[in-house]
């Protein structure tokens, strides 16, 4: 079975060029307008003006001057480590859903984030990049009950799992098929990463799983066995 992967980041934690930002005290039109010129910097090759967004006042304005960078090929590890760092969620989700492709930034602080859409963003971000340093940190996240309180973090962390593949991540999947349903169609999907016996008899108990969405996971890996 091959690990399952996503290209596309978690919905509630887009905030790309064109995504809808979070209003905040510093939105309004002047924002609009510089938010407008930093994407269009990206596409006209002004990697100066792109520069200057991440250090503007407004987080929608310095999350687009990320993104610009990024399309211009001109994005480092340095500027996304600081938008990391960076006081408001949205640059710090922008800056986890960009580092997918950054393997040498660090995502540990991000998936403790105390914003659980910047912690969905790390985790999937690690899992697209199959990034086994946080395999341990994920596993511990995806526990039911002592993970994290954020159900969506602990989805996010299960798929990150099944995206890595990596065996020590095993237990915590097996343990989030007694979550809720969402988690536990996302952990029967992260199975297919995995094999063994454990894992073919957690499949079979998925057959007899309250939720259908489960059930037919489990039936479609158990038939391409």
């Amino acid at each position: 079975m091959s690990a399952p992967r996503s290209s596309d980041p978690p919905a509630s934690g887009l905030a790309g060029d064109g995504a809808v930002q979070p209003a905040t005290e510093l939105d309004g039109p002047g924002v609009t307008g510089r938010r407008r010129a930093a994407a269009l910097a990206g596409h006209l090759g002004d990697a100066g003006g792109a520069h200057a967004a991440l250090g503007d006042d407004a987080p929608a304005v310095r999350a687009t001057g990320l993104g610009a960078l990024d399309r211009l090929g001109v994005l480092s590890g340095s500027d996304l480590a600081a938008a990391l760092a960076d006081p408001a969620p949205v640059v710090r989700r922008r800056a986890c859903e960009l580092a997918a492709r950054f393997p040498e930034v660090d995502l540990s602080a991000a998936l403790a984030d105390p914003d659980p859409s910047v912690v969905e963003m790390a985790a999937w971000a690690a899992g697209e990049r199959q990034d086994v340093s946080v395999v341990a940190v994920l596993a511990a996240m995806a526990a039911p009950g002592s993970g994290h309180r954020d159900p969506l973090c602990r989805e996010a962390a299960v798929a990150a799992l099944g995206a890595i593949g990596e065996q020590a991540g095993l237990a915590a999947v097996l343990a989030a098929l007694e979550d809720k349903p969402a988690i536990r169609r996302r952990a029967a999907v992260a199975l297919a990463a995995f094999t063994g016996p454990a894992v073919d008899r957690a499949l079979h108990r998925c057959l007899e799983d309250r939720d259908w969405q489960v059930r037919q996971v489990a039936e479609d890996l158990l038939a391409g066995e």
